[in-house]
């Protein structure tokens, strides 16, 4: 039996006054959350919520998220964590497609979920604690669990396309917890902060609550802000932490950070963009016990395939890492035949923590395989010692007059300008040429950048037919909570 309550049922009995969760004022004890979360088991089987049903939530981080989860697990229903940043017509289109039994959401976002069938709103108080919502319900015996049976449905963000319905077994999870302890050392020791969305891989899964499975601790906060990140690190001595680029970008630039006391915290991990190497010597400058770890991953893996080891970080800058234990990364071309070491082409995955496919879509699960290798849809490649380079999505690749320009190729180029904090580079039609490349810079405070100043950077160190052709200046790039600029969303506005 594999039913996620196990390991929480595994420390409650063993060491039940041990803090699996802090959130806000309470400390929340292994013992303590066995009982929510059986509590709340008992409430869903009474609305009729069994094997195999799905059970939506619209939600921002908090103890609930967590108890709801493995709730769901207990009675033998599978979970679907909605984006809560989504529109009522999104929500609407996951909810349908995934066949939801039942949607729990945060009273907060009434609006967008009030229309839809099923709905059970969460007050302040049912957020902080899920015993508010179930009373006294009876704790049921766990429903039998395999571990090729249905844990999650995760829908991807749809930077390219309709959002798809990502699923996830039992055994694509604990593969996942069992490599990331591996790789990072997690013992019940550790406490982690977890501030980016839980609703994202990225929150939950790297490493997420693998840190509970360990009986450690997970330290929640239901919004980012850099400076409660950085006294909670002070108060709490965190040990590890994932945070989306535009996060540590933050709390690196965080007027006052020095002023913190932050030599617990032995790592943290980024994701979504190749980090640039001001980024890492600004991390050990603050973090000074602790290092940054570059990953690669994807929803469809449950996270985390790559991981940079300690000591490589500036030998391989550019590098993603190398595969975890029961991963395997191969460089394949259009046709799926593997590439050697140094040659570019897609980014294939072979594993148990790999998704099988996507929920009821035999078609879009054969595209996305080559026999049993994933077709992840980004672009990168291998050097000789096996550590990977993301080079750009596949679908994000410029042609230009014929020629191919990889937009990250560009984009690391103009962020070595000091002007600029961050750069998008995107293709537009062009009569001419078929796509030409802009660039989409956000400066730094202060600085001054034009087209000319830039193009000529770009020219001293790129191809002629690499160098933006246009220079749009922002406050900001849209990003989808894992990091990743929506880069559609730039060529909608743009594209004209």
């Amino acid at each position: 039996m594999v039913n996620l309550s196990g390991f929480i049922r595994f420390h409650a009995l063993r060491t039940p006054q041990q803090v699996a969760l802090v959130y806000q004022d309470q400390r929340l004890s292994y013992g303590a959350l066995l009982e929510r979360v059986e509590r709340l088991a008992g409430w869903l089987a009474a609305r009729g919520i069994g094997e195999g049903d799905v059970v939506a939530a619209v939600m921002k981080n908090s103890t609930a998220f967590i108890e709801l989860a493995v709730a769901v697990s207990h009675v033998g229903a599978v979970f679907l964590p909605i984006n809560y940043r989504l529109a009522e017509a999104e929500i609407r289109y996951i909810v349908d497609n995934a066949e939801a039994r039942l949607l729990l959401a945060d009273e907060a976002f009434r609006d967008p979920v009030g229309a839809l069938p099923n709905v059970v709103l969460l007050d302040e108080a049912a957020q902080s604690d899920t015993r508010v919502l179930s009373g006294d319900a009876a704790a049921p015996a766990p429903t039998l669990r395999r571990p090729d049976d249905l844990y999650r449905l995760m829908y991807t963000s749809g930077t390219t396309d309709r959002p798809k319905g990502v699923m996830h077994s039992y055994e694509n999870f604990y593969w996942k917890c069992m490599d990331h302890i591996l790789a990072l050392g997690l013992t019940a020791a550790d406490r982690l902060l977890v501030v980016g969305p839980l609703y994202h891989a990225g929150a939950f899964d790297l490493p997420g609550i693998t840190v509970l499975w360990v009986g450690g601790t997970m330290v929640i906060h239901r919004d980012f802000e850099p400076a409660r990140v950085l006294a909670s690190i002070e108060a709490e001595r965190l040990t590890c932490a994932w945070m989306a680029p535009v996060m540590l970008g933050r709390v690196l630039g965080f007027e006052g950070r020095e002023r913190y006391d932050v030599g617990s915290l032995r790592w943290c991990i980024g994701g979504g963009e190749k980090t640039p190497e001001d980024r890492i010597r600004a991390f050990a400058g603050l973090f000074t016990n602790g290092r940054y770890i570059d990953g690669y991953g994807l929803t469809e893996s449950c996270s985390g395939d790559t991981l940079m080891e300690a000591g490589m970080e500036i030998a391989k800058i550019g590098s993603t890492g190398r595969a975890l234990a029961h991963v395997e990364v191969e460089i394949r071309d259009d046709e799926g035949v593997r590439l050697e070491a140094g040659k570019e082409g897609e980014i294939c995955l072979r594993g148990p923590k790999i998704t099988k496919g996507y929920w009821r879509d035999p078609d879009k699960t054969a595209a996305s395989f080559f026999g049993a290798w994933f077709r992840t849809g980004d672009i990168g490649y291998l050097d000789a010692d096996g550590f990977l380079y993301l080079t750009d999505r596949k679908k994000d690749m410029i042609i230009s007059g014929g020629e191919n320009i990889a937009s990250s190729e560009v984009e690391r180029v103009i962020h070595e300008m000091p002007e600029v904090e961050e750069v998008a580079v995107i293709g537009v039609p062009d009569a001419r040429w078929g796509e030409r490349p802009i660039a989409v810079v956000v400066p730094r405070q202060g600085a001054v950048l034009d087209h000319p100043t830039l193009a000529a950077y770009c020219r001293a160190q790129l191809a002629a037919f690499k160098v933006p052709t246009a220079l749009y200046l922002e406050e900001a790039l849209p990003r989808n909570p894992s990091g990743k600029v929506l880069k559609r969303e730039l060529r909608a506005r743009f594209a004209r």
